[in-house]
Protein backbone atom coordinates (compact mmCIF):
# COMPACT_ATOMS: atom_id res chain seq x y z
CA UNK A 1 0.00 0.00 0.00
CA UNK A 2 1.12 3.43 -0.70
CA UNK A 3 1.77 5.77 1.78
CA UNK A 4 0.50 9.42 2.09
CA UNK A 5 2.86 11.21 0.65
CA UNK A 6 2.71 8.93 -2.56
CA UNK A 7 -0.50 9.69 -3.00
CA UNK A 8 -0.35 12.60 -6.38
CA UNK A 9 -2.29 14.75 -6.85
CA UNK A 10 -3.44 13.03 -10.25
CA UNK A 11 -5.57 10.72 -8.02
CA UNK A 12 -6.58 12.47 -5.38
CA UNK A 13 -7.96 15.59 -7.11
CA UNK A 14 -10.73 13.14 -8.87
CA UNK A 15 -10.54 10.93 -5.73
CA UNK A 16 -12.06 14.03 -3.71
CA UNK A 17 -14.12 15.43 -6.65
CA UNK A 18 -15.85 12.33 -7.28
CA UNK A 19 -16.52 11.83 -3.84
CA UNK A 20 -17.52 15.18 -3.23
CA UNK A 21 -20.35 15.58 -5.97
CA UNK A 22 -21.79 11.84 -5.09
CA UNK A 23 -22.01 12.80 -1.24
CA UNK A 24 -23.72 16.13 -2.43
CA UNK A 25 -26.07 14.69 -4.40
CA UNK A 26 -26.95 12.22 -1.95
CA UNK A 27 -27.17 14.32 1.45
CA UNK A 28 -29.43 17.44 -0.58
CA UNK A 29 -31.97 13.94 -1.23
CA UNK A 30 -31.48 13.33 2.67
CA UNK A 31 -31.55 16.93 3.90
CA UNK A 32 -35.64 16.90 1.64
CA UNK A 33 -36.63 14.26 3.77
CA UNK A 34 -35.21 16.05 6.96
CA UNK A 35 -36.89 19.29 5.81
CA UNK A 36 -40.32 17.64 5.08
CA UNK A 37 -40.16 15.44 8.72
CA UNK A 38 -39.16 18.45 10.63
CA UNK A 39 -41.81 20.81 9.50
CA UNK A 40 -44.55 18.40 9.60
CA UNK A 41 -43.98 16.58 12.40
CA UNK A 42 -41.36 18.40 14.66
CA UNK A 43 -37.58 18.89 14.34
CA UNK A 44 -36.80 17.18 17.67
CA UNK A 45 -37.36 13.55 16.14
CA UNK A 46 -36.42 14.99 12.45
CA UNK A 47 -32.98 15.57 14.22
CA UNK A 48 -32.52 12.67 16.49
CA UNK A 49 -33.32 10.18 13.38
CA UNK A 50 -31.08 11.83 11.20
CA UNK A 51 -28.41 12.32 14.00
CA UNK A 52 -28.47 8.34 14.75
CA UNK A 53 -28.29 7.50 10.55
CA UNK A 54 -25.22 9.16 10.79
CA UNK A 55 -23.51 7.93 13.85
CA UNK A 56 -24.50 4.30 12.05
CA UNK A 57 -22.33 5.33 8.49
CA UNK A 58 -20.00 6.94 10.83
CA UNK A 59 -19.36 3.39 12.37
CA UNK A 60 -19.42 1.65 9.19
CA UNK A 61 -16.24 3.34 7.39
CA UNK A 62 -14.24 3.30 10.34
CA UNK A 63 -15.03 -0.57 10.70
CA UNK A 64 -14.73 -0.99 6.60
CA UNK A 65 -12.11 1.34 5.61
CA UNK A 66 -9.35 -0.94 8.21
CA UNK A 67 -10.25 -3.78 7.06
CA UNK A 68 -10.11 -3.14 3.44
CA UNK A 69 -6.10 -2.36 3.86
CA UNK A 70 -6.07 -6.61 4.81
CA UNK A 71 -7.05 -7.31 1.22
CA UNK A 72 -4.01 -7.65 -1.12
CA UNK A 73 -4.10 -4.92 -3.55
CA UNK A 74 -4.09 -6.51 -6.48
CA UNK A 75 -7.08 -8.17 -5.54
CA UNK A 76 -8.92 -5.38 -3.69
CA UNK A 77 -8.14 -2.86 -6.99
CA UNK A 78 -10.37 -5.92 -8.99
CA UNK A 79 -12.72 -6.16 -6.92
CA UNK A 80 -13.03 -2.29 -6.10
CA UNK A 81 -12.65 -1.57 -10.00
CA UNK A 82 -15.84 -4.01 -10.65
CA UNK A 83 -17.80 -2.47 -8.25
CA UNK A 84 -17.24 1.49 -9.08
CA UNK A 85 -17.76 0.50 -12.77
CA UNK A 86 -21.57 -1.21 -11.76
CA UNK A 87 -21.81 1.93 -9.63
CA UNK A 88 -20.96 4.42 -12.04
CA UNK A 89 -22.31 3.05 -14.87
CA UNK A 90 -25.70 3.09 -13.13
CA UNK A 91 -25.80 6.48 -12.46
CA UNK A 92 -24.20 7.79 -15.92
CA UNK A 93 -27.23 5.61 -17.82
CA UNK A 94 -29.66 7.52 -15.37
CA UNK A 95 -27.66 10.68 -16.86
CA UNK A 96 -27.86 9.74 -19.79
CA UNK A 97 -30.96 8.88 -20.20
CA UNK A 98 -32.40 12.19 -17.73
CA UNK A 99 -30.94 14.67 -20.22
CA UNK A 100 -31.98 12.77 -23.44
CA UNK A 101 -35.83 13.16 -22.57
CA UNK A 102 -36.27 9.40 -21.78
CA UNK A 103 -36.65 9.61 -17.88
CA UNK A 104 -37.70 12.57 -15.81
CA UNK A 105 -35.78 15.18 -14.04
CA UNK A 106 -36.31 14.25 -9.87
CA UNK A 107 -37.79 17.89 -8.55
CA UNK A 108 -36.67 18.09 -4.75
CA UNK A 109 -39.65 20.18 -4.48
CA UNK A 110 -42.28 17.55 -5.32
CA UNK A 111 -40.17 15.16 -3.04
CA UNK A 112 -40.90 17.29 0.03
CA UNK A 113 -44.57 17.75 -0.81
CA UNK A 114 -44.89 14.30 -1.41
CA UNK A 115 -42.91 13.29 2.23
CA UNK A 116 -44.62 16.17 3.68
CA UNK A 117 -47.84 14.71 2.82
CA UNK A 118 -47.13 11.37 3.92
CA UNK A 119 -46.10 12.66 7.23
CA UNK A 120 -49.24 14.73 7.79
CA UNK A 121 -51.63 11.97 7.25
CA UNK A 122 -49.46 10.20 9.85
CA UNK A 123 -49.73 12.63 12.11
CA UNK A 124 -53.41 12.93 11.52
CA UNK A 125 -53.81 8.99 12.23
CA UNK A 126 -51.36 8.73 15.60
CA UNK A 127 -52.23 11.91 17.03
CA UNK A 128 -49.76 13.92 19.31
CA UNK A 129 -46.84 11.82 21.18
CA UNK A 130 -43.80 12.64 23.07
CA UNK A 131 -41.54 10.19 20.97
CA UNK A 132 -42.73 10.29 17.47
CA UNK A 133 -41.70 6.79 16.35
CA UNK A 134 -42.62 7.39 12.73
CA UNK A 135 -40.87 10.60 12.25
CA UNK A 136 -37.62 9.37 14.12
CA UNK A 137 -37.56 6.40 11.22
CA UNK A 138 -38.59 8.45 9.18
CA UNK A 139 -35.50 10.46 8.87
CA UNK A 140 -33.25 8.06 10.32
CA UNK A 141 -34.24 5.23 7.39
CA UNK A 142 -33.80 8.46 4.85
CA UNK A 143 -30.19 9.54 6.10
CA UNK A 144 -29.21 6.12 6.18
CA UNK A 145 -30.26 5.14 2.73
CA UNK A 146 -28.64 7.77 1.29
CA UNK A 147 -25.60 8.06 3.47
CA UNK A 148 -24.95 4.43 2.64
CA UNK A 149 -24.37 5.34 -1.34
CA UNK A 150 -21.67 7.90 0.31
CA UNK A 151 -20.04 5.30 2.45
CA UNK A 152 -19.84 2.80 -0.55
CA UNK A 153 -18.17 5.30 -2.89
CA UNK A 154 -15.75 7.01 0.14
CA UNK A 155 -14.44 3.67 0.93
CA UNK A 156 -14.01 2.24 -2.69
CA UNK A 157 -12.60 5.26 -4.22
CA UNK A 158 -10.10 5.36 -0.92
CA UNK A 159 -9.52 1.86 -0.70
CA UNK A 160 -7.67 0.81 -3.32
CA UNK A 161 -5.53 3.89 -3.46
CA UNK A 162 -4.75 4.67 -0.09
CA UNK A 163 -7.00 7.56 -0.70
CA UNK A 164 -9.88 7.28 1.98
CA UNK A 165 -8.26 10.54 4.06
CA UNK A 166 -8.87 12.69 0.20
CA UNK A 167 -12.28 10.96 -0.45
CA UNK A 168 -13.81 11.12 3.20
CA UNK A 169 -12.56 15.25 3.12
CA UNK A 170 -14.83 15.32 -0.38
CA UNK A 171 -17.64 13.89 1.47
CA UNK A 172 -17.73 15.76 4.86
CA UNK A 173 -17.50 19.26 2.74
CA UNK A 174 -20.55 18.21 0.87
CA UNK A 175 -22.17 17.47 3.75
CA UNK A 176 -21.12 20.54 5.72
CA UNK A 177 -22.33 22.91 2.61
CA UNK A 178 -25.57 21.05 2.45
CA UNK A 179 -26.49 21.64 6.63
CA UNK A 180 -25.53 24.78 6.41
CA UNK A 181 -27.37 25.78 3.25
CA UNK A 182 -30.41 23.64 4.78
CA UNK A 183 -29.93 25.35 8.37
CA UNK A 184 -30.38 29.06 6.32
CA UNK A 185 -32.59 28.46 4.11
CA UNK A 186 -35.04 26.16 5.60
CA UNK A 187 -36.12 24.48 2.34
CA UNK A 188 -35.10 21.93 -0.45
CA UNK A 189 -32.29 22.81 -2.51
CA UNK A 190 -34.23 22.32 -5.93
CA UNK A 191 -31.68 24.56 -7.56
CA UNK A 192 -28.90 21.78 -7.17
CA UNK A 193 -28.38 20.73 -10.86
CA UNK A 194 -29.29 17.32 -9.75
CA UNK A 195 -28.52 15.14 -13.18
CA UNK A 196 -25.60 17.19 -13.99
CA UNK A 197 -24.24 16.31 -10.85
CA UNK A 198 -24.79 12.38 -11.33
CA UNK A 199 -23.78 13.20 -14.64
CA UNK A 200 -20.65 14.12 -13.31
CA UNK A 201 -20.26 11.27 -10.66
CA UNK A 202 -20.85 8.24 -12.78
CA UNK A 203 -18.09 9.44 -14.92
CA UNK A 204 -15.62 9.25 -12.38
CA UNK A 205 -16.76 6.49 -10.51
CA UNK A 206 -16.77 4.57 -13.99
CA UNK A 207 -13.28 6.13 -14.81
CA UNK A 208 -11.95 5.24 -11.33
CA UNK A 209 -13.05 1.17 -12.14
CA UNK A 210 -11.76 1.28 -15.09
CA UNK A 211 -8.04 2.43 -13.78
CA UNK A 212 -8.31 0.47 -10.60
CA UNK A 213 -9.81 -2.76 -12.61
CA UNK A 214 -6.80 -2.55 -15.69
CA UNK A 215 -4.04 -2.04 -12.23
CA UNK A 216 -5.75 -5.11 -10.77
CA UNK A 217 -5.38 -7.32 -13.65
CA UNK A 218 -1.67 -6.27 -14.21
CA UNK A 219 -2.27 -3.58 -17.09
CA UNK A 220 0.32 -0.25 -17.40
CA UNK A 221 -1.71 2.68 -18.54
CA UNK A 222 -0.11 5.00 -20.46
CA UNK A 223 0.53 8.60 -17.94
CA UNK A 224 -0.29 5.88 -14.94
CA UNK A 225 -2.27 8.05 -12.50
CA UNK A 226 -3.22 11.11 -15.27
CA UNK A 227 -4.95 8.44 -17.42
CA UNK A 228 -7.57 8.78 -14.88
CA UNK A 229 -8.43 11.86 -16.35
CA UNK A 230 -8.18 10.85 -20.17
CA UNK A 231 -10.26 7.37 -19.21
CA UNK A 232 -13.06 10.48 -17.74
CA UNK A 233 -12.37 12.56 -20.75
CA UNK A 234 -13.06 10.02 -23.11
CA UNK A 235 -16.52 8.47 -21.03
CA UNK A 236 -17.94 12.15 -20.97
CA UNK A 237 -17.35 12.34 -24.50
CA UNK A 238 -18.84 8.93 -24.92
CA UNK A 239 -21.83 9.76 -22.90
CA UNK A 240 -22.26 12.99 -24.85
CA UNK A 241 -22.63 10.75 -27.97
CA UNK A 242 -25.49 8.58 -25.98
CA UNK A 243 -27.58 11.65 -25.76
CA UNK A 244 -27.32 12.79 -28.81
CA UNK A 245 -27.93 9.59 -30.27
CA UNK A 246 -31.39 8.90 -28.21
CA UNK A 247 -32.85 12.41 -29.08
CA UNK A 248 -32.27 11.88 -32.46
CA UNK A 249 -34.04 8.58 -31.98
CA UNK A 250 -37.02 9.89 -30.31
CA UNK A 251 -37.04 12.49 -32.64
CA UNK A 252 -37.82 9.93 -35.52
CA UNK A 253 -41.34 9.91 -36.42
CA UNK A 254 -42.82 6.82 -35.23
CA UNK A 255 -44.03 4.48 -38.19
Amino acid sequence: MLDLAQVSLAQAGPAVAAAFLASLVEFVEALTIVLAVGTVRGWRPALIGAGAGIAVLAALVAALGPALGLVPIAYLQVLVGTLLLLFGFSWLRKAVLRAAGIVPLRDELKAFVKESEIMATAARQSGPQWWDTIAVAATFKGMLLEGLEVVFIVIAVGSAGNLLLPASFGAAIAGLLVLLAGLALHRPLARVPENSLKWAVGILLSAFGLFWLGEGLGLRWPGEDLSILGLAGALFAASLAMVALARSRLAQPQS
